[in-house]
């Protein structure tokens, strides 16, 4: 009697209020479309790419050997190839620092009350609306040799001839600039607000200058989010492919990943290498992704204190 007693009671509820107790209940049903978007926009696009890397064309094959890893060893020997990966993050990685910088400043100055603010914030946001394809048609009809800049810099004799400021590497940044700075500034303007002011408040009273609390309470607390910032610039600015084609150097001094990939893809029809230059890629991004967000596991990782 008394082992029956103590065996714990089997309990009487029935199997899906177990399972709702965990977590697994009907509403799951409604993640399938996801799922399936996933599956078909993604994972199979995704799979399909990668095994087309092992599917070198004959030319690649008799050219530079490798049998299924063909592809690979042209993307690696192959200078004209290779080189994009450096000239790619030439571009990106100065645009999507300088586009971090740059906001946090003007961030912190549109964080406080004053008049005609929202009016500046839309200003600043407004490239967003533009697009990359037109924001390129501006600086060719800005900057270009017959540009707006260059009539008014040749009247005015400050130069003889017009200034080189499209249709090579200024060109390419500068577009990447405009269409990169809103969204760093958006992003960095919502981690300044999740940053309890009173903190701010309190160190001013106790004395602090301006640059011993933004050091010391402002960018501990903030730079967590500048690194998530510059990840995702970095990625928007590692994809360039309009403004290098069309502001840029598109065979030369611009001739970024994409730009081979489209040029296996659309010029020479070898889908497999497109694929191949692609993949890698993807490979370059995470790599510096995981390099930042290793930095960035070393930083402040508590909370900000505030709303956000």
């Amino acid at each position: 009697m008394t082992a029956v007693a103590d065996r714990p009671a089997r309990s009487t509820a029935s199997l899906r209020h177990r399972l709702a107790e965990r977590g697994v209940d009907s509403s799951l049903w409604l993640m399938v479309p996801a799922l399936v978007f996933a599956l078909a926009l993604f994972v199979y696009p995704f799979s399909y790419g990668i095994g087309l890397t092992f599917q070198p064309s004959v030319a690649t094959q008799e050219q530079w050997g490798g049998g299924i890893l063909a592809n690979y060893v042209a993307f690696f020997r192959d200078p004209f190839v290779f080189d994009s990966i450096w000239i790619t993050m030439r571009l990106a990685l100065p645009a999507a620092l300088f586009n971090v910088l740059a906001s946090i400043p003007v961030a912190m100055v549109l964080r406080r009350r004053f008049r005609f603010k929202r009016f500046m914030t839309s200003v600043l946001v407004l490239p967003i609306t533009l697009g990359t394809v037109l924001t390129a048609q501006g600086l060719l009809i800005f900057a270009g040799r017959q540009g707006w800049l260059n009539r008014f810099l040749i009247a005015t004799g400050l130069v003889d001839q017009p200034v080189q400021l499209v249709n090579n590497y200024t060109g390419v940044m500068f577009s990447l600039i405009i269409t990169g700075f809103p969204f760093a500034f958006l992003l960095v303007s919502s981690y300044l607000s999740g940053i309890d002011p009173s903190l701010d408040s309190a160190a001013r009273t106790l004395g602090a200058g301006w640059w011993q609390r933004f050091r010391r309470i402002t960018l501990p607390l903030l730079a967590p989010g500048l690194a998530t910032t510059f990840i995702l610039t970095f990625v928007l600015a590692f994809s360039v492919f309009p403004s290098a084609r069309l502001v840029g150097d598109a065979m030369g001094s611009t001739r970024v990943m994409s730009l081979m990939a489209f040029r296996a893809f659309g010029e020479q029809n070898d889908y497999a290498m497109a694929s191949t230059i692609a993949l890698m890629m993807g490979v370059v991004e995470l790599i510096v992704v995981a390099v930042v967000l290793a930095w960035r596991s070393l930083l402040y990782k508590g909370s900000t204190g505030g709303k956000g």
